[in-house]
């Protein structure tokens, strides 16, 4: 019987036909070409990242491994597959490990979706770090290469929420060779044929990595506040992380550069994002959609979201200060043809367990799907940080035509009773078309409609960079009119956000109240790693303009915010209005 699994155990080397039996296996054995590791549960589907990058790699014609969640307390954990012929590549998994495994309050999280049986504790904190120094205990001389979520938005001098302090770049404390950040694989090609071809990976300069180097580039680039001047000074932080953001976002960025000791980190321009057929190559890679059988009858949470959901895109453009998403995957969208998804569709349909709904088609955004750019749609735009906020670019070519086609397409397949939409919509693009709405509310809502306004001061969304609060009011009243008995909207809002007073706490929960809507979920604002949020947090400052911006750092005052908004909480909007009354914060 032909081996459809991704490589993850040793037994897996003999079932694949690699090795003749358990006995012929040693540590030292190159059996395989590239070993990944990862935080999270060995899942083969295209929403896990390390299953797409195993995928990829496989079509490249590597013979790839993925040691899902090795034991950080045992130096052997990392020697089950062998030595790697190529390079190891490490990921903390889907998120960034501290995330995963703290709340807010940085309290301990009781579950953790990406494992088995949703059991919290499998991995490490700072599992790209940690997962690193296991290798390089192991293996002194096999490159590695690190990369994922984790990496990418601690790629340089970095905010940590949860030490309270700025961190080093990540690829220093990892010690790796190489840090890929973004969508890995124009990276990881490059990378992958300078190793076959037996070139050392310390003259290799790769769109899409971050190194570290003895001196700067000889070539133009941009000289970043140090890691010294950025670790005792805020304002000059809040100065890199604007540098880095416009850099990023302009149509032909260069090298940065950023001082650590005695060593440089050379950060390298993005990579190009890929086009609409390569994307669709990826989406036909024989991905299983199931867990590694290894897991026999546990469950993993994160896939039974996903299982029966497609992606329809890459990138955000929305630009929210506060998200993971246009510091990782970046601004510009790259859309699945029509025809790419309507296959995955057919061919998820034919699963036993299909029970003939789709539970989600979209992307970080799901309107974002099929929009491009007038000016340059093939890639990099402007110096815009957000194509939307403070106001839609008239060079933003986003109509819905292209969803509402693609519903269609997918409602008449043969075994297709619904297609939801569930991932979230972006409602100021949404207000453009108010038939885009009526379908989306009538017949592709499975009950709740998410949307997130986030807020409704239009000075603590301008921090946000979300839409300005009438771009909501206007959304609702659409939603009024088309909404069918028993769909609901449910709107996602975030407490204690760097600008957000008592007072616009209280506002927004008086606002709730008397629209009666309900908040199903308060999002108690995280600074992740390499956001502009964060740098707010720690600086105090607004990146962009250099000026003050009020910042709730308290437990006692971040509760208090979280409680305004939670109908279960124990604070009704009286009360609220009274404490917000005595605070006395101002907004500057």
């Amino acid at each position: 019987m032909k081996f459809e699994s991704l490589i993850a155990q040793t037994n897996d080397l003999v079932d694949s036909g690699l090795i003749p039996d358990l006995r012929s296996f040693s540590s030292e054995g190159e059996y395989l070409d590239v070993i990944l590791i990862s935080g999270d549960a060995l899942v083969d589907h295209p929403s896990f990242g390390t299953a797409m990058v195993a995928r990829y790699l496989e079509s490249l014609g590597l013979r790839v491994g993925v040691i899902a969640q090795p034991d950080w307390r045992d130096p052997g954990a990392v020697k089950i597959l062998g030595r790697p012929r190529l390079y190891f590549g490490v990921s903390s998994g889907n998120l960034d490990s501290m995330l995963h495994h703290y709340t807010a309050a940085r309290k301990k999280r009781h579950d953790d979706p990406y494992s088995p049986g949703g059991v919290a504790g499998l991995r490490p904190n700072r599992a790209v770090i940690v997962y690193s120094g296991l290798v390089r205990a192991a293996y002194r001389d096999v490159p590695l290469v690190i990369g994922g979520m984790e990496a990418s938005l601690r790629r340089l001098a970095h905010y940590d929420y949860w030490d309270d302090r700025i961190r080093r770049g990540i690829i220093l404390d990892a010690r790796a060779d190489v840090l890929v950040y973004g969508n890995a694989e124009r990276a990881l090609a490059a990378i992958t044929t300078a190793l076959r071809q037996g070139r050392d990976l310390d003259g290799l300069e790769v769109a899409g990595t971050v190194v570290v180097r003895a001196q700067p580039p000889a070539g133009e680039h941009l000289k970043l506040p140090s890691f010294e001047d950025v670790e005792s000074d805020p304002r000059a932080f809040a100065v890199m992380t604007r540098d880095v953001h416009r850099e990023i976002a302009s149509p032909n960025p260069r090298t940065m550069v950023q001082l650590h000791g005695g060593r440089f980190l050379w950060h390298l321009p993005p990579a190009a994002p890929l086009g609409t057929a390569e994307l669709d190559a990826l989406y036909r890679l024989p991905f299983t959609r199931r867990a590694h059988p290894m897991y026999r009858d546990q469950r993993i949470p994160a896939l039974d979201t996903v299982r029966h959901s497609i992606t329809t895109h890459r990138g955000c453009f929305g630009g929210c200060t506060f998200c993971a998403l246009a510091v990782h995957q970046g601004l510009v969208i790259t859309s699945r043809s029509p025809e790419s998804i309507t296959l995955e569709a057919e061919e998820m349909s034919r699963a036993r367990d299909f029970g003939g709904t789709i539970t989600d088609v979209g992307g970080p955004s799901a309107n974002m799907y099929g929009a491009s750019c007038g000016r340059n749609p093939g890639g990099r735009g402007c110096m815009r940080a957000s194509c939307l906020v403070p106001r839609i670019c008239p060079d933003l070519q986003a109509g819905a035509g292209a969803s509402i086609r693609l519903w269609s397409e997918l409602m008449r397949l043969p075994h297709v009773k619904h297609v939801f939409v569930a991932s979230g919509v972006r409602f100021d693009l949404a207000n453009r078309d108010p038939e885009y709405i009526r379908l989306l509310v009538q017949n592709h809502t499975g009950g709740h409609l998410k949307v997130a306004p986030e807020h409704i001061s239009d000075e603590v969304l301008g921090l946000m960079r979300k839409p300005a609060h009438r771009e909501f009011e206007r959304f609702l009243s659409w939603f009024e009119k088309f909404r069918p008995p028993k769909v609901y909207l449910v709107p996602y809002m975030m407490s204690s956000h760097p600008g957000c007073t008592d007072r616009d706490m209280a506002a927004a929960a008086g606002y709730l109240q008397d629209r009666k809507l309900a908040v199903d979920q308060v999002q108690d604002f995280i600074p992740i790693p390499g956001t502009v949020a964060a740098a707010m947090y720690h600086s105090g400052l607004d990146p962009e303009r250099l000026t003050p911006v009020f910042v709730e750092k308290t437990d006692a005052g971040k509760l208090r915010q979280r409680h305004a908004l939670d109908r279960k909480g124990p604070l009704n909007v009286g009360g609220v209005k009274k404490w917000a009354g005595r605070s006395g914060q101002k907004k500057r």
